[in-house]
């Protein structure tokens, strides 16, 4: 016998995901969501005809999270980048061919002919790496062991940066951020029509069509548990709603929050190292360059790419562009500046075209870096919390697959399995296990 009455605190793409799944194997499903708006950090705004996504968006082709939708139903629209060339390696303040296939490669002025090489076997055998051997080896570590050219290896960083969103590869576990790397290097990824927005809705509109009555505007005071076992949440204005499990979509502390005083939730919310990047997002009237769309650095955490190129994000003929830093925990502030140098250099002339600008100089990209001390992917809080019978979480922190977006999908599909083919029992039952305690 499955839970029959399930309350999802959160509307983000998470918290969407796990009730229109959940719903639709027959849970009677309310979402409850404290703003007036579903989407969470998924939300895109619309600025003089251009789409602001919250930094740079895009969905591994290969990862859960086209897998998971694919489930649903939904299939997002867009294109796979690098595919109208223009991509270049940023190093010094120049820009060179990126290396992306052979002939990139063998024509690339970015590296001499022995570090070409050794970039070539480098990438020709990463699908051959058991990353999950590497959960307690950072990323750093493993490159050494790895790499013996130090132009090759500050390659390979940017490599893992662009594909993770961490710069931080000295903490960074070398097991997630192969996955990674292996994932992009098989299938890259999708720039989605409409920005991210537009999955935010098709989710939606599957989740209200499987039966998920939907609370806007509506603050939870907290889970209501008794004897260890779920039984509602509190809500805002005093009323309790029952449940038979909640799964609460959101970061560490907002899962903290609904227990007060649960010291191993308090622990971990304390414990969370959030990745973070400082974004300039731009839209421009036309691009001044139209052959140069993307420039990663190799020298520094640097990252652009004109999204517009391969996905529906403005105004015929005008250019949505992101510019980013991947930040470690140790950098202080970034100024608006650093960013513009970067577009200088790939765009010479973009003021002179520019319509709409936002930047954001500590964006959250992720709640946890999952670091090789705490065992990679493998250390991160399981979608069940193990002390609390019927109490689930969803995030992008959280389950044992796929980083950002992809980790908030598949940690949705982890309570969906967890409620729908464990039985009623298993949820109910607080599980004893040292992972997430």
């Amino acid at each position: 016998m499955t839970a029959k009455k399930v309350a999802v605190v959160g509307g983000g793409l998470g918290g969407l995901t796990a009730a229109a799944l959940l719903a639709r194997g027959g849970c009677a499903v309310t979402l409850f969501e404290r703003s007036k708006h579903l989407g969470g950090r998924g939300q895109t705004s619309e600025v003089d005809g251009f789409k602001f996504n919250l930094g740079p968006r895009a969905l591994a082709v290969a990862g859960a999270g086209m897998r998971v939708l694919g489930r649903l139903g939904v299939k997002p629209q867009g294109h796979v980048p690098g595919q109208k060339g223009g991509t270049y390696a940023l190093r010094a303040g120049r820009l060179h061919t990126l290396p992306r296939g052979p002939v990139s490669l063998l024509t690339s002025d970015l590296l001499g002919l022995a570090g070409k090489l050794e970039l070539a076997r480098f990438l020709g055998g990463m699908p051959r790496v058991d990353a999950d051997a590497l959960e307690d080896v950072s990323m750093k570590a493993w490159l050494d062991t790895r790499v013996s050219s130090d132009e090759v290896r500050e390659v390979a960083g940017a490599l893992v940066r662009v594909a993770s969103y961490c710069a931080d590869l000295d903490v960074l576990s070398a097991q997630a951020a192969v996955r990674q790397l292996q994932q992009a290097l098989k299938a890259n990824v999708l720039y989605v029509d409409g920005g991210w927005a537009s999955l935010v809705t098709s989710v939606t509109a599957v989740a209200r069509e499987a039966g998920v009555r939907v609370e806007l505007s509506a603050k939870v005071d907290h889970v209501v548990v008794k004897d260890g076992q779920v039984v509602g949440l509190r809500l805002g204005d005093g009323t309790v709603h029952a449940a038979d499990a909640v799964v609460v979509a959101g970061a560490p502390g907002d899962v903290a929050a609904m227990l007060p005083g649960d010291e191993v939730l308090e622990r971990q919310a304390a414990a969370a190292t959030p990745v973070k990047a400082a974004t300039l997002e731009l839209g421009l009237s036309r691009l001044p360059k139209p052959q140069a769309l993307f420039a990663l650095g190799i020298d520094g955490p640097w990252y652009a790419s004109v999204h517009s190129a391969y996905a529906k994000l403005g105004p015929e003929g005008g250019a949505m562009v992101h510019v980013m830093k991947y930040l470690t925990e140790a950098d202080g502030p970034t100024s608006e500046a650093e960013l513009e140098a970067v577009m200088d250099t790939l765009q010479p002339g973009w003021r002179e075209v520019l319509v709409a600008r936002r930047f954001r100089p500590s964006l959250v990209v992720t709640h946890l870096l999952p670091t090789a001390k705490d065992g990679g992917l493998s250390g991160r809080p399981t979608p069940q919390v193990p002390h609390v019978g019927g109490l689930f979480r969803v995030g992008d922190w959280v389950g044992d697959e796929g980083m950002l977006v992809d980790a908030s999908f598949a940690s949705a599909e982890a309570v969906e399995h967890a409620l729908l083919r464990r039985g009623r029992h298993a949820a109910a039952e607080p599980l004893r296990m040292a992972a997430g305690a």
